[in-house]
């Protein structure tokens, strides 16, 4: 429930504070007091439109906030636990809101900055706000359908209904694509083959190229490399001059060397393994200039085989690499589109059962609403007459659409509520029909017949009275009160019968304080409160029989709790 409100800086109230009690709540007050003022601070505590015309004007911000009381387990608390905006431990929600002049508003949810939508989603879980002719309560048909379901106890198979055609859905949509698919397949699987057999006929080898370039410049340059190949193999063996010639002349020397000084005798390993290295330089550079290939054609060869390489690359991603990946992702795509055609058999048959499933779903939807319908009708017709409502009839229909397209995220069925309001006038559609004051008195019954089901915590009615008076007024108050056993029921109200039933009773006063008018909430006593009611019953003029008219009012009232 909805324990306490804090308002600064918002329209003409300067500072306020406000704690409140379960049950049913009255706020009473002069026309322009401000009592609504309060209902728009609680809209827009859950995520109501903001303007930087409702701060107070000598004030850059606006300040609400609000506390709520919430159940250890629970539907909302559990959701709210699981968005991590309440532990485990706690059961308080604060929700603070800041209105900014300069458009940054920002809202915050038990200290926590949170972003306006998702405090929006909490809003229909935690507070359900009525106004005369409120479009999005009981006169759009989406909230009539709601409620249907609510009293039927058929939101768990509305539920499955809805995952079973989500998931329809969603088979639907690949099987449309998986149709395009195969429509755009002759020209696409065409020019797939095309650049697979390019690639495959190319007998792409890694490190191919790199091989083929210095294979190219050996053939280039064979005259060359045969001259220095030679003239290498001169210097190191070949020449009478060689340099092996010389290592010869070294190694007779070291070994005169070492036997006058064994010390240097080591040195002759050293030139022992020079001249082996040498001797193996000297093959080498012979058989590399015998092996020397002077093949033109073999060059003209490898000249086109490079060229068409990198025409490839150029085609293919530019690397060697990148022509390798590409003819395998072009490999994957043609086996995906020869098996297109068995995907999209697969994927009829399986939206086929799904459709299936969805039907048979909404085949129970339609047969429960329908039953609801009938046990509804007759559970608000009694509260509408025990609102002195006996010559009008409620008619709740359901009407189902037929094949696929009727489906939809709630089923196959458009539920209406018909009305009339005098006897021998035809049935309509409810929001065509009803009048302020009817209307006010269909949406409490409505809730009252929803009252064990509707798992909103706080109710408020904005002025829901309005039309009526007298006997239909006193009948409504105990009916609010009643409602006030299954919800924390707020009611801002200008007619005594229904004030004379609240178990709780705020005036809103306003006054002018340093040239500025400010508004004021007294929460009233016994004595107050007969004062209040009896103001609403007598006007200017409060007499002492008004004043205990008052008092048995409120007497009576509570009597019959």
């Amino acid at each position: 429930m909805l324990t306490e409100l804090r308002i600064s800086n918002f329209a003409v109230i300067d500072h306020l504070s406000l704690e409140f009690t379960d049950g049913f709540q009255v706020l009473t007050g002069e026309t322009g007091a401000g009592k609504s003022i309060l209902v728009d601070a609680i809209a827009l505590l859950v995520g109501g439109r903001a303007s930087a015309d409702q701060i107070r004007s000598d004030a850059d911000e606006a300040v609400l906030e609000a506390s709520f009381s919430l159940p250890p387990n629970g539907p909302l608390t559990d959701s709210l636990r699981e968005q991590g905006l309440l532990t485990p431990q706690e059961t308080d929600l604060i929700i603070r809101r800041i209105l900014s002049r300069t458009g940054r508003n920002r809202t915050y949810v038990n200290g926590n900055l949170t972003p306006l939508n998702l405090v929006q989603v909490l809003a229909g879980t935690l507070i359900d706000i009525h106004g005369q002719h409120e479009q999005q309560s009981l006169l759009s048909a989406q909230a009539q359908c709601d409620a249907l379901d609510a009293f039927g106890h058929l939101k768990d198979l509305r539920r499955a209904y809805l995952a079973a055609y989500e998931q329809w859905q969603a088979r639907q949509r690949d099987l449309e694509e998986a149709v395009r698919t195969v429509s755009e397949r002759n020209e696409r699987e065409e020019f797939l083959r095309f650049q697979y057999r390019e690639l495959e006929e190319a007998d792409l080898r890694p490190g191919e190229e790199e091989g083929l370039i210095a294979e190219r410049s050996r053939l280039s340059h064979a005259q060359r490399l045969g001259q220095l190949a030679e003239e290498t193999y001169e210097l190191v063996y070949g020449a009478d001059a060689s340099a092996l010639s010389h290592l010869g002349a070294v190694h007779d020397r070291l070994r005169e060397l070492g036997t006058i000084d064994p010390s240097a005798g080591e040195w002759m390993e050293l030139c022992e393994g020079a001249t082996v290295q040498l001797r193996e330089l000297a093959q080498r550079c012979r058989i590399y200039r015998d092996g020397l290939d002077h093949d033109p054609a073999r060059l003209a060869r490898l000249e086109e085989r490079l060229d068409h390489l990198l025409r490839l690359k150029k085609k293919y991603g530019g690397s060697e690499a990148s022509m390798l990946a590409r003819m395998q992702e072009l490999k994957r795509e043609i086996e995906a589109l020869d098996s297109s055609e068995a995907h999209l058999t697969e994927l009829r048959e399986l939206v086929s059962r799904e459709y299936a499933c969805v039907e048979a779903l909404a085949t129970q939807l339609s047969a429960g609403r329908v039953k609801a319908a009938a046990k509804m009708d007759a559970r608000v017709q009694e509260e509408l007459i025990g609102l002195r409502m006996d010559r009008t009839r409620l008619n709740i229909t359901v009407i189902s659409g037929k094949g696929d397209e009727a489906l939809g995220p709630t089923g196959r069925d458009r539920v209406e509520y018909l009305f009339s309001a005098n006897q021998g006038e035809p049935l309509l559609p409810l929001a065509r029909v009803v009048s302020g004051g009817e209307l006010s008195r269909v949406m409490l019954a409505m809730k009252t017949v929803l009252a064990e089901t509707d798992r909103v915590p706080v109710l408020i009615f904005d002025e829901v009275d309005a039309g009526i008076g007298g006997a239909v007024a006193a009948v409504m108050g105990r009916r609010l009160r009643a409602l006030g056993r299954y919800h924390q029921v707020f009611c801002i109200t200008h007619l005594p019968q229904i004030a004379s039933q609240a178990g709780t009773h705020f005036a809103i006063e306003k006054s002018v304080a340093k040239k500025r008018t400010v508004t004021h909430a007294r929460k009233l006593d016994r004595v107050g409160r007969e004062e209040e009611i009896a103001r609403m019953l007598g006007g200017l003029a409060i007499t002492k029989a008004v004043r205990q008219t008052a008092a048995e009012m409120i007497g009576e009232a509570e009597r019959e709790r």
